[in-house]
């Protein structure tokens, strides 16, 4: 039962928390309870052949995550009606039905592609019916222009009113079919770049290798440990609180999560991109036009109850939204952004000593890269921001790996997608910091987000004007220039000292007021 609390006149609307399916490595549900004081509604995100590349490279499709729930709810032949529209292109899907079908099998993504694909074909046949009939219509009314016989044209009154009648029936079941096809559309993902590997986690490639293991000579502590003994966090505090997976930072702590989002946004801004904060707090349908389920089973999203909003579980949503019906010029582009954001995900299912402490919590500060791009540089733009990525982590003195991960681990917006994982001494692995996604135009043709291209299409040659250009959907791109709370694992787990104080790393230092060492408290 959801919970409301009034102060000084002010009511809080409560979240409320569903019982959540996790995805296992076998791709199979388990179902766990969840406390009942938060509704959650998850973050989740949703290949073609190899030939012919160019094409299915630069298309994209509109879908939700992989494992959704059946996007069509019917209840006594009503369809319910989609709340926005995705632009999708139905006849390129028929046309490349065989890549489509086989890109939905490598992402193991439950969408039916044979019934879109037969409510295509009765839309296309409904609309040449409906089509026909106001035809005819217009042909009695053309008919009672002229002089009638009053027998005549009372035929041609019945004959104009049955055509009336046939024609709104069929129209109001055009209106339905086209719904349903819009909300079974949506679940197809995006297609794949073609080097992506195919396959599962396991399957993905490693890209490069950057430093090496630390050797210690003596014996390693986690973040844990070393936090608790700096006095660095409280996550018995913020338990109570909060509830487990929230924490409080404290002392250098703090000052180590200022210094990394401000070398991260200064570091970022020299190649070009605008700063942004952002809204915590956005509309479902956004969150579901990025590729997120706000409101399904498998879902990380939590949603205020009785609202149609969300907190946002990463930057990319509300920095996606900011251009969303909008019309760019071509010359504006790239529009390249780096927004700070506190970020919120429920983290369902995620327990054991492998996500223990900071590495997966529910609220969090993230500094996230964004670029809306022309389709034809996005390749390029996304080798950018990896290289970014690497770069920031390189001059921490970081030991990771970048991956191009396969198909099986694709979200449903995301082309490639590139992951950088870092080595963790403490947890004694390797922990995701960081990837960067090329979303083509999956997002944009959720969003509405176009541009025009500067050069004209053609000239009218009766008025000797030059026609506008067609516009074009944008590609986006996302990538995460700074996680705080896996930096934070990675800083102090790597570069513990035997006396258990905590070096800072040389580009840190000046945003931490010149402190280069954390130390143990004086008792």
């Amino acid at each position: 039962m959801a919970l409301q609390c009034r102060l000084s006149g002010t009511t809080i609307q409560s979240l409320k928390m569903a019982t959540i399916p996790i995805l296992s490595s076998s791709s199979r549900f388990i179902f766990r309870p969840l406390p009942q004081s938060l509704k959650l509604s998850i973050f989740s995100r949703h290949s073609p052949p190899r030939t012919p590349p160019i094409t299915l490279l630069i298309r994209a499709l509109s879908a939700p995550a992989v494992a959704a729930a059946p996007a069509t709810e019917i209840s006594d032949n009503k369809v319910v009606k989609p709340q926005w529209r995705a632009a999708i292109d139905f006849k390129w899907i028929r046309d490349n039905k065989e890549a489509v079908a086989i890109n939905i099998k490598n992402r193991n993504s439950n969408a039916n592609l044979e019934f879109v694909l037969e409510l295509y074909d009765k839309m296309l046949n409904l609309q040449k019916e409906v089509e026909r009939l106001r035809g005819e219509r217009n042909t009695v009314a053309n008919k009672m222009k002229g002089k009638l016989e009053p027998s005549e044209r009372q035929k041609l009154i019945e004959e104009g009113k049955n055509l009336k009648e046939g024609l709104m029936t069929l129209e109001e079941d055009l209106i339905k079919l086209r719904d349903e096809l819009q909300l079974e559309a949506q679940c197809i993902p995006n297609m794949t770049h073609p080097d992506v590997p195919i396959g599962g986690e396991c399957s993905s490639k490693l890209r490069n290798m950057v430093g090496s293991r630390r050797e210690f000579d003596f014996p390693i502590k986690d973040h844990l440990q070393i936090g608790k003994e700096l006095d660095l966090f409280d996550f018995d505090a913020a338990a109570e609180v909060s509830g487990s997976k929230f924490y409080y930072l404290k002392n250098e702590a703090v000052m180590l999560e200022m210094a990394l989002v401000n070398w991260t946004l200064t570091e970022v801004m020299k190649r070009g991109f605008t700063p942004l904060t952002t809204p915590e707090i956005v509309r479902s349908s956004v969150v579901e036009k990025c590729g997120f389920q706000p409101r399904g089973e498998n879902t990380q999203v939590y949603s205020i109850e009785d609202s149609d909003q969300c907190l946002i579980g990463t930057a990319e949503i509300p920095v996606g939204g900011i251009h969303m019906d909008s019309i760019l010029s071509e010359s504006s582009l790239p529009l390249k952004y780096v927004a700070f954001s506190h970020c919120f995900r429920t983290e369902a299912g995620a327990a054991g000593t492998a996500t223990r402490g900071l590495y997966r919590v529910h609220q969090f500060s993230k500094v996230e890269m964004f670029i809306l791009c022309r389709p034809e540089d996005s390749d390029m733009f996304h080798e950018e921001l990896i290289k970014i990525e690497e770069d920031l982590f390189s001059s921490l003195g970081l030991h990771y790996k970048t991956l191009d991960m396969a198909t099986g681990d694709l979200g449903a917006p995301a082309y490639r997608k590139f992951d950088v994982e870092a080595w963790m001494p403490g947890l004694e692995r390797y922990g995701e910091i960081s990837s960067a996604s090329n979303c083509t135009d999956y997002q944009s043709r959720r969003l509405g987000i176009r541009y025009r291209p500067s050069e004209s299409t053609s000239t009218n040659s009766k008025k000797g004007q030059a026609s506008l250009a067609t516009t074009k959907f944008v590609h986006t791109l996302n990538a995460t220039a700074c996680a705080v709370p896996r930096m934070l694992v990675c800083l102090l787990e790597n570069f513990q000292q035997e006396d258990g104080s905590v070096i800072i790393p040389n580009p840190l230092r000046p945003f931490m007021g010149g402190i280069e060492l954390i130390s143990l408290k004086s008792r």
